[in-house]
């Protein structure tokens, strides 16, 4: 027998000396605990940053409306967070790392594809949370009248960096009591920024924003899945691995999904309502996201909302670090899971000095990154939530862990939709503000599909990614039937 990882059932001890010793070994009946609502904390945890005020500048400048940009926020936002509810069956049914379950469907060697793009995806995620962290800090020591510059800047990337690697090299056990405090104090002081921050609301401005076109409003739409749900949806089975088999579907995929859409829901709208008020205001966050917010707040809440907002950072981070490692090892790299997430916690180091000491913009290379990255992110979305519906009976564990077994080396079928996918979409997708520059080859395919080329009407309207989730989807749907149910008909052994 030809395995590629250490067999399920020869997973290692839950801990040892404090630190979560499990990999990507099929989580032991013994350790399978809890109950779906304790998912609620670490979602709703790694997403009430305050980088969802900002994010309202970022869609009304597609050019919408404050009621566009509302229906975009709320639909953008629960549509895809339902998607990582939905692969969170995933976990609850295998008891694996989302992309160690992928394998079922691409083959244990072909699976490699996937999580590679995974690793990279959750890596560049951890520097994007862990450099707004450090800027933000930075900026609210300058408007305190201290030295907001390069040793700031330093002390709190060692700090920041320090506090996601440690909980990421812990584990699970330590993330899940450390998401639960973030979310009790970020909850409490974001509330205080809201109400803070209302007298700098106006009314009046927000309603005379004029609408947008139907392609401005599917660009803005893209954006925001790719955002916030099509952000997390290679890692959503990485926390519900760990509960007990018998917990109700409509469990996991409820509190995951209600978990990590309700404060984004109401900072997106909250910062709607502040980016319309003030063009001044909407402009600056473009550079320094997190950072510009302060300039409507008194000089006493400086301190508490610097907490919130790296608080909040570090929360998404430390979630994306532990699966970043998991994918690490799911491509087939042979070293402990600790040390994995040390790795990443190099890689975001080095992405994270480049941001904040060398880059003169966040948002366009941001942007560039969620669209490019999220194309066949969500193509491979598309694959695996078809998958959850043709998939009716469980995983063979052992069968997961070698390339003689039921799920095979290579399927091809998968890899040709993502490939397709990501190939077209890509055709269809063209970065907002051309930069980095080196992207502007994409939007190839906007002038023979007859949509205007890479400078009409729908150049940005990002389409590319809902096309590349759709043939991931119905490719699987029609056309994998066949090879599930193949794999079903024979008897599971563990």
């Amino acid at each position: 027998m030809t395995t590629i990882d250490k067999p399920a059932a020869q997973a290692p001890k839950a801990e040892r000396g404090g630190i979560e010793t499990n990999g990507i070994n099929t989580i032991a009946e013994s350790e399978r605990k809890g109950v779906a609502r304790s998912l609620f904390w670490p979602w709703f945890a790694a997403n009430v940053s305050v980088l969802g005020v900002s994010y309202g500048s970022f869609v009304l400048g597609f050019g919408i409306s404050f009621w566009q940009a509302t229906l975009v926020g709320i639909i953008g936002i629960v549509v895809s967070f339902l998607f990582c509810g939905f692969i969170a069956l995933l976990g609850k049914r295998g008891s694996a790392p989302t992309m160690v379950l992928g394998r079922a469907r691409f083959g244990v060697r072909g699976n490699g594809v996937p999580a590679v793009l995974s690793w990279i995806l959750t890596v560049g995620w951890e520097t994007a949370l862990t450099s707004l962290a450090v800027l933000a800090t930075s900026t609210v020591f300058t408007r305190l009248g201290w030295d907001g510059g390069v040793l700031t800047k330093i002390v709190a990337l060692i700090i920041v960096a320090a506090l996601i690697v440690g909980a990421g090299v812990a584990g699970f056990a330590v993330i899940m009591r450390v998401q639960l405090w973030i979310t009790i104090i970020t909850g409490v002081l974001t509330v205080v920024y809201i109400i803070l921050a209302l007298p700098s609301i106006h009314l009046d401005k927000v309603a005379a924003l004029p609408n947008g076109n139907p392609e401005a409003f599917i660009g803005a739409l893209v954006f925001v899945m790719t955002g916030f749900g099509l952000g997390w949806v290679n890692a959503a089975a990485d926390y519900s691995r760990y509960l007990p088999r018998t917990t109700k579907s409509a469990g996991v995929v409820g509190w995951t999904t209600f978990g990590s859409s309700l404060a984004p829901v109401v900072l997106v709208i909250f910062g709607l309502l502040l980016a319309g008020s003030s063009t001044s205001l909407s402009k600056a966050i473009g550079a320094d996201p997190i950072g510009a917010l302060t300039s409507i707040l008194p000089v006493w809440f400086l301190i508490p909302f610097a907490l919130v907002a790296v608080l909040g950072l570090v929360g998404g981070a430390v979630l994306d670090i532990y699966s970043s490692g998991l994918a690490l090892l799911t491509a087939g790299i042979r070293i402990p899971r600790p040390a994995a997430a040390g790795i990443d916690g190099v890689v975001m180091i080095i992405g994270s000095i480049f941001v904040v000491f060398f880059a003169t913009s966040f948002i366009a290379p941001f942007e560039a990154f969620l669209v490019t990255l999220g194309t066949p992110i969500a193509a491979w979305c598309g694959i695996m939530l078809a998958d959850v519906i043709l998939r009716k009976k469980a995983y063979s564990e052992k069968d997961l862990y070698t390339t003689k077994g039921r799920y095979g080396s290579v399927q091809w079928l998968p890899i040709a939709l993502l490939v397709i996918g990501t190939g077209i979409g890509w055709g269809l997708i063209t970065n907002t503000y051309g930069v980095p520059s080196w992207l502007n080859w994409q939007g190839y395919l906007l002038g023979p599909f007859g949509l205007g080329g890479q400078t009409g009407a729908w150049a940005y309207a990002n389409l590319g990614v809902l096309v590349s989730l759709v043939i991931g989807f119905a490719g699987t749907l029609i056309l994998g039937r066949a090879s599930v149910k193949k794999q079903e008909s024979l008897p599971v052994d563990k």
